[in-house]
């Protein structure tokens, strides 16, 4: 009968809103905020992004959780840091979510977020008092390392001025990002120096933003912590699979004797892979075993030469 099936049933369980879009969701909201709570119609212009911006006076005064809140405030002055930052972390996120998992993906936000916003009061601690630092730009560095580090050498196809059509490494995007960055940090932004044009850019917190991103890849992901889990809702062959890996000098998972025995059937091989799948999505990739990860490379293997 119709009312017997799943999506029918009011018990049906429904699909769960992703982090990234919460987070999306709520950059947006607060620079509206922003624009209207800051508005010269209210009064109160620059109340708002003192509250919940970041600034040093914000830390001496204790308000801690500026060094997280800043991240979703942005200048309203312009409005391409928004854009940028929102379209940035769709991208990166729509990529990364599903490698990561939701706690990761958010840890990574959190800790680049906090990290970045020290690394920016440290170059301004004797500086202008009351500058304030705003935006997700740390996390968005973050991120983009993450990607580099697991694709370093995968096409990216962008148009340079939105005429002139160029194709780039991430490993080659992200060195040249940490080399300007670093450049910025310490002809610019330590000495006080206003930026050509009058661009305002905190390249201490990008800088923060990168190392979190590449101490993550270094040190968490494959490890064997409980850092969150990549609770993956679909149930693909995820990319770090069908990246290229060095096989391991252990003996293989199967043990295919010509001989002895016929190798076991396609369906065997498969059933394995789905339920080393499924510990991923319940316990993340970094609670497989050695063992376990030699079986998917060598699965891919046999699969492919079936």
């Amino acid at each position: 009968m119709l009312s017997d099936r799943p999506y029918m049933r009011g018990d049906y369980e429904r699909e769960k809103t992703s982090i990234l879009t919460w987070l999306l969701s709520a950059i947006i909201a607060g620079f509206i905020l922003q624009l209207v709570v800051d508005s010269l119609w209210v009064g109160v212009s620059g109340r708002f992004d003192g509250t919940l911006g970041l600034s040093v006076l914000a830390l001496e005064a204790g308000r801690v959780w500026t060094l997280l809140s800043h991240a979703f405030l942005h200048s309203t002055e312009f409005p391409v840091h928004v854009i940028f930052n929102v379209l940035a972390l769709f991208f990166l996120g729509r990529e990364l979510l599903p490698m990561l998992g939701t706690k990761r993906f958010l840890g990574i936000f959190a800790a680049a977020t906090i990290v970045g916003g020290l690394a920016w009061c440290g170059a301004h601690w004797t500086g202008e008092p009351k500058a304030i630092h705003l935006g997700a730009s740390a996390a968005v560095y973050a991120f983009f390392t993450v990607f580099a580090c697991f694709f370093p050498n995968q096409q990216i196809p962008f148009l340079l001025f939105f005429v002139f059509p160029v194709t780039l490494k991430p490993k080659l995007v992200a060195y040249a990002l940490f080399a300007l960055s670093l450049l910025s940090l310490i002809a610019y932004e330590i000495p006080g120096e206003a930026l050509p044009l009058g661009m305002v850019i905190s390249s201490s917190a990008h800088l923060g933003g990168m190392l979190v991103g590449f101490l993550y890849y270094r040190f968490v992901h494959d490890s064997q912590w409980s850092f969150g889990s990549p609770d993956r809702p679909e149930m693909e062959l995820p990319r770090w699979l069908k990246r290229t890996r060095k096989a391991p000098a252990a003996a293989p998972a199967y043990q295919i004797n010509i001989e002895a025995a016929p190798p076991p059937p396609a369906r065997d091989i498969r059933a394995e892979i789905d339920r080393i799948l499924d510990k991923i999505n319940s316990e993340g990739f970094g609670s497989l075993t050695p063992e376990e990860k030699r079986v998917l490379d060598q699965a891919k293997d046999v699969m492919s030469r079936r």
